[in-house]
């Protein structure tokens, strides 16, 4: 059943985004060769916490750190560790806050000092699809309206759009009702309400869209072995259009 929020429900995962942006923002400044995604993990449940938020990833069924951290081939669910990032690589960040029983989310892909054309244009084109995805989350609308905009944008450059994994709404639970998938066609699904909270977030593939999870259980790869870039951020829908909660400052 899709929730409805409050404008002072809204209000309150605004706060849990905020904290998730600047968290982001400052793990953007950390991310460069020879720092290791453990390292990464201490930094954003120590950034969360001094916030006044709770991690919302650390134990959510079952998974072992307070970050996802995706390098590379892996689409998502990377578990930190002591692996060294090195020049050239891309980084996935994905994390999530609670505060006051309310939810923020969102993920970034960054570059690991310098890195190829190839990679710079996956991150482009993947953040411009989540650019097109969030500009049709408008009361009225149909869900796969998102879904189209992300996927048509990955398909005409020639990318993968992962069928596993999806966004979510959004609010109390981390994971609420509807799914939003990446793909599907425009003018289908239920209708876009002011009040619904999405997170969306494609997941592109430089390569094909299959994927496979390794033996760890949640670590997610291209079944291609090629690059994969993961953006999101959390979409309260409001009379006058889509509102970014998962900001570092009011847009």
């Amino acid at each position: 059943m899709i929730q409805i929020k409050t404008a002072e429900e809204i209000e309150r995962m605004r706060e849990a985004g905020l904290a998730v942006a600047q968290t982001l923002a400052g793990l953007r400044e950390l991310v460069r060769p020879g720092v290791t995604t453990r390292e990464l993990d201490r930094f954003a449940a120590d950034s969360l916490r001094a916030r006044g938020m709770r991690p919302a990833f650390k134990g959510y069924r079952g998974y072992p750190a307070h970050l996802c951290a995706s390098p590379n081939e892996v689409v998502v669910h990377g578990i930190p560790s002591d692996r060294a990032l090195a020049e050239g690589d891309v980084l996935s960040l994905d994390l999530g806050a609670e505060h006051q029983g309310y939810y923020g989310d969102a993920a970034v892909t960054l570059p690991v000092g310098r890195i190829s054309a190839a990679a710079e244009r996956l991150l482009r084109v993947t953040e411009e699809a989540l650019r097109r995805g969030i500009e049709q989350a408008r009361p009225g609308n149909r869900l796969h309206d998102i879904s189209w905009a992300i996927q048509s944008c990955a398909e005409e450059a020639g990318y993968g759009v992962v069928r596993e994994y999806v966004g979510h709404g959004i609010g109390r639970e981390m994971h609420e009702d509807p799914q939003v998938p990446n793909f599907g066609r425009p003018g289908s699904g239920p209708r876009l309400q002011a009040g619904m909270v999405l997170a969306i977030e494609p997941m592109i593939n430089a390569g094909g869209a299959a994927v496979e999870v390794l033996d760890d259980g949640w670590t997610v790869v291209t079944a291609d072995g090629r690059l994969s870039a993961h953006f999101e951020h959390t979409v309260a829908i409001r009379e006058e259009g889509p509102d970014v909660l998962t900001l570092p400052a009011r847009a």
